[in-house]
């Protein structure tokens, strides 16, 4: 049997919103496996949502830059939110994400070893002056890099730098500027919303199986008929897509619409071809663990 630790059981409770007791019992019938824990705790009805914790120690900024049919997204953390508003952390952030658009990179790896603009230097030697020059440690964590010439990619940057989005946008239209707005639209939906895929076809055959599983379980402790518990499951999963989901999302600027319709209506009324092909959605620190603090004694006790 694994060893359950106070932190295993305060990282459950924090992810999922269930009882202190009830993250134990289900750590330990999961043999310490948290995501397995968290299905155990979804399938009992007592798991408030199945989301990972948002409590991260990274602070930084995210930065969107444009650059006719290109557009980069990049996240850099530093190590206070005080340091990422200075104006040097602001410049050496505008200088890495030029020279991704310059330099086209594969990794993090091509990226270091690429030119800084201006200076002469790879952008991993000017990490290295940064570090020095701002007093706090810097690290390029991650990039991507979009390239539409037969469109456009529209940005969104919320809270100052906290959430970032790209929208990869196809279109035949002469004019771009209501597809554009459109685009900046749905980048700010982007933001709000969190899809995690573009539509039902991306989700993965083994997320689809799982929370059909999740789905059935909580069902049959309804105690109805398997033909109708086949159709409330089949119903749920079509609400599942539509939470993950960005083309079967209800639009946040007009709830009463899905993006897919926003998306053909405009194509419609402008006699034009819209496609969004993909989009990318970066929040500051997400997935960085924070330090462990005391919460953990709070539930040492049931650990032992």
């Amino acid at each position: 049997m694994a060893n359950i630790s106070a932190a295993d059981v305060a990282a459950l409770r924090s992810q999922t919103g269930a009882g202190m007791m009830d993250c134990k019992k289900a750590l330990a019938e999961a043999d310490g496996n948290m995501e397995k824990a968290v299905d155990i705790l979804r399938k009992k009805g007592l798991s408030a949502a199945a989301k990972k914790s948002g409590r991260v120690a990274a602070d930084g900024a995210v930065i969107a830059l444009e650059r006719g049919s290109r557009a980069v997204l990049l996240e850099i953390n530093s190590e206070t939110d005080f340091v990422a508003k200075t104006e040097n952390f602001q410049n050496f952030c505008q200088g890495v994400a030029e020279a991704v658009v310059a330099a086209s990179p594969s990794d993090l790896a091509a990226l270091n070893a690429a030119s800084f603009p201006g200076t002469g230097k790879t952008v991993a030697e000017e990490t290295t002056n940064a570090v020095a020059k701002i007093g706090e440690n810097i690290q390029v964590r991650r990039f991507v890099l979009f390239d539409n010439p037969k469109g456009f990619i529209a940005s969104y940057i919320h809270a100052g730098g906290k959430i970032g989005v790209l929208v990869d946008i196809t279109t035949n239209a002469a004019d771009h500027a209501r597809v554009q707005e459109l685009g900046h639209q749905l980048a700010m939906h982007v933001a709000a919303a969190n899809p995690q895929y573009l539509c039902r076809e991306d989700v993965p055959a083994a997320v689809v199986a799982r929370e059909k599983e999740i789905l059935s379980e909580k069902a049959k402790a309804s105690g109805k008929p398997d033909k109708i518990l086949e159709k409330i499951v089949e119903g749920q999963i079509g609400k599942f897509f539509g939470e993950i989901c960005l083309q079967e999302q209800h639009y946040v600027i007009d709830p009463d619409q899905k993006v897919t319709a926003v998306v053909a209506n405009l194509a419609k009324e402008l006699g034009v071809e819209i496609k969004l092909n993909r989009f990318v959605r970066y929040q500051l620190g997400e997935g960085i663990e924070k330090r462990a603090d005391d919460f953990a004694k709070e539930v040492a006790d049931l650990t032992k």
